[in-house]
């Protein structure tokens, strides 16, 4: 099959505006994200009273079902013609169902028992990650197609990063100081059950109206985006089957999709337990914890102004290795200095601003990690059409939405394992955590990270997608555009 000609004509300037309303959408993505990493064990297991392990088991499911979810959600969106183009229609039909499917998870029926709850979590789970994939994937599949420059690339990679990084701020300061504010008598708090339904509320909101203001911000460009090429031959679900092989086969694929995998699950066991870090091992209060949420997301734009730069001196491959060992170091130098006796003590205002310095400066590396990794995703694009003549970003970055999805879906099941395996406490806030529980769950949070986080460097260390080889392919499939254009021409 021959690489696909293109949409003639030149397209219009992607300006400032349509940049940004495009980026705009991974904060939709990235508000139902923070939510189930940092609420759902902690809502399903101290707040509705499940055990950890049946929360694990939940998500564990999922996860498997959207292993075939998302290759094939992108390989659909890949070959999908309408007159609104392959993306648009998937993105705006997901608004709604993400919507309420996300509003339902946090008000589970009030008498049910625990297998009925179980029952309950679990479809909402399912529906909610199948069509998250149905705008997230389409979504993210835009930028190599709107930024093909090896540095512009990660320029706007970076810009969604930035609007991530805005989604997440927002639950943080939604649940600690708006919905789930903890009062002085110790009324309220992320363990009362009644504060989740304004919050559901608020937040399904943004995220329908998130969906639909980014989707309708590049609506303009569908008619310059590239057409999946025509087929003569009927729908052959084996022919599919091995496009999708195909694709996957390419060997910088596999390496960036691995290192994303395994960065992703170490980054849902820092995320799942980042409040039961704060909470009962630092022993911070919910507006400490505010403030510390709020920093890192502040120093994630440092991350974002970082990565361009560091790709622009080093290349995407040795600037990730720079700062994703930098962002591990900086990440387990706080726990592990605290178990030899080297931290300031506990409800001193020094440990509360040590620990400041350490979050923010490992958020900016690990955000600027996050954003080359994403990057590499894009440049292979171009490197999988030289080999199997079709663009497949669809598909390709249904890697990267099962990235995303690790973060609450396997790394969420590891915290729910480590809780059960330390015998953390059920309803904690009430009966109190032994200092022995404690510093036993912040050595597996250490060993888990430098398990996860290291595996993914190491892993990234063979990705083989140089600024030259970008360039070049990028040439020489622009080359075969014209021979194919050229060979059309008389048949027209």
């Amino acid at each position: 099959m021959s690489i696909d000609a293109g949409p003639l004509g030149p397209r219009p300037a992607i300006g400032w505006l349509t940049r940004n309303l495009y980026a705009m959408g991974s904060a939709a993505n990235q508000i139902k994200a923070a939510s189930l990493s940092m609420l759902l064990l902690l809502f399903y297991n101290q707040v509705v009273g499940l055990d950890p392990r049946v929360v694990s088991s939940a998500i564990l499911i999922t996860m498997f079902v959207d292993s075939f979810v998302d290759p094939t959600i992108g390989q659909i969106s890949d070959n999908f013609r309408s007159r609104f183009g392959r993306r648009h229609p998937f993105m705006y039909f997901a608004a709604f169902p993400v919507s309420i499917t996300f509003f339902l998870i946090w008000n589970p029926p009030m008498h049910w028992g625990q297998g009925g709850i179980f029952a309950w979590m679990l479809i909402c789970l399912l529906i909610l990650r199948a069509f998250d994939t149905f705008f997230e994937l389409p979504s993210t599949a835009l930028a190599p197609e709107l930024a093909t420059d090896y540095d512009e690339r990660t320029k706007l990679l970076a810009k969604r990063q930035m609007f991530g990084s805005i989604g997440t701020l927002s639950v943080s300061v939604l649940v600690y100081q708006v919905f789930m504010r903890a009062g002085e008598n110790g009324v309220g708090g992320v363990t009362d059950r009644q504060r989740y339904f304004g919050y559901s509320i608020c937040a399904a909101l943004l995220v329908f109206t998130i969906i639909i203001i980014s989707s309708a911000g590049t609506h303009r460009q569908i008619p310059w985006l590239a057409k999946p090429p025509v087929r003569t031959e009927k729908f052959n679900f084996f022919a599919n089957l091995r496009e999708v092989f195909q694709t996957m086969r390419n060997r910088n694929f596999a390496i960036v999709a691995l290192a994303g995998m395994v960065l992703a699950i170490g980054a849902g066991i820092r995320q799942s337990l980042e409040v039961y870090m704060g909470l009962f091992y630092w022993r911070l209060n919910q507006n400490q914890l505010t403030v510390l949420a709020i920093a890192m997301v502040l120093s994630g734009f440092v991350g974002i102004w970082l990565a361009p730069r560091m790709v622009k001196r080093f290349g995407k491959r040795v600037g990730a290795l720079i700062t994703g060992w930098t962002g591990i170091t900086l990440t387990v130098a706080p726990i592990a200095l605290d178990q030899f006796g080297l931290m300031p003590a506990r409800h001193t205002e020094l440990l509360f601003y040590v620990l400041v310095a350490f979050a923010t400066c490992t958020q900016a590396f690990m955000i600027a990690t996050g954003v080359k990794i994403q990057a590499m995703i894009a440049d292979v694009v171009e490197d999988s059409a030289m080999q199997t003549g079709r663009r497949s970003e669809g598909l390709l970055f249904s890697a990267d939405n099962l990235f995303k999805k690790a973060v609450s879906g396997v790394g969420v099941l590891m915290a729910g394992q480590m809780l059960h395996f330390v015998q953390f406490p059920e309803n904690a806030r009430k009966v109190g955590v032994s200092q022995e529980i404690a510093n036993h769950l912040g050595i597996m949070v250490i060993a888990a990270l430098l398990i996860f986080n290291g595996g993914c460097l190491i892993a990234l260390s063979f990705y083989g997608i140089t600024r030259e080889k970008h360039e070049a392919n990028l040439r020489e499939l622009a080359r075969m555009r014209e021979e194919a254009a050229a060979a059309a021409a008389p048949a027209e």
